[in-house]
């Protein structure tokens, strides 16, 4: 009952921080998208895109200790589960990510043609990441409950069951939603230009409305765009003719 008991304080502070981390990640990621922050600077938002992120990763940390922790005090071996060295390679590859981001795009000295070409792949390896967080947090909560819970089983849905079980289910939706808005054109931040065109002509008065003024600017912007294009093309096909 007593190592039951050990198990569980465990379990609920790998998994407080593990959510932790993933609701501090999944926030860095869309926090350029949120209508409401898109009065406030680009630097500005850099630096809270990385603070989320490195508070992400400390709580990724601490999550790890306690796991450790738990494992050589109950005799347990370490690293041997494929949730183990997922879990260990996505906190790894997260630092990585930490520190190359801070160095390419909030150090001023970063050359712009280097931030360029590297946006694409930060970008990417960031939704890479926190969906294989997501996924090792699932199968970590999983593994632990088959292991751990004996009198109730895990297939007796205790109560302990059902709140790990309710637990995966918003990990999933969370991410999903993330994803969601991250791959919305309507939820992108504007460029700095339309933002200081709808501030100038007094749009940042009233910050309820920022959001859909944006996106009507945006539209505005993007069909003048395309139009530009259509009509050099035209004028090509005319000369080639």
């Amino acid at each position: 009952m007593e190592d039951l008991k050990q198990f569980l304080v465990v379990l609920s502070a790998a998994a407080a921080g593990g959510v932790v981390f993933i609701f501090l990640h999944g926030m860095a990621i869309i926090v350029y998208r949120l209508p409401w922050t898109w009065q406030c600077s680009k630097l500005m938002m850099k630096f809270i895109h990385a603070g989320l992120n490195l508070l992400a990763f400390i709580f990724a940390v601490i999550s790890l200790v306690a796991v450790f922790d738990f494992h050589n005090g109950a005799k347990i071996p370490n690293l041997y589960s494929l949730h183990s060295w997922l879990g260990l390679v996505v906190v790894i590859l997260y630092g990585m990510q930490l520190v190359l981001g801070v160095g390419m795009f909030l150090i001023p000295v970063t050359p712009v043609s280097w931030r360029a070409a590297l946006m694409p792949v930060h970008v990417y390896s960031g939704l890479l990441l926190f969906t294989s967080i997501i996924a090792v947090a699932l199968m970590g909560i999983t593994e632990k409950l088959i292991f751990g819970l004996n009198n109730p089983k895990y297939k007796d849905l205790p109560p302990e069951a059902i709140f790990v079980n309710i637990l995966g289910v918003f990990l999933v939706v969370f991410g999903a939603l993330v994803l969601w808005i991250v791959t919305r054109p309507s939820w992108k931040r504007p460029s700095e230009q339309t933002l200081h065109i709808l501030h100038t002509s007094g749009g940042g008065e009233d910050s309820t409305k920022v959001g859909p003024a944006m996106s009507q600017l945006s539209v505005g912007t993007d069909a003048e765009a395309s139009e530009d294009v259509r009509r050099r093309n035209n004028r090509l096909d005319d000369q080639t003719n």
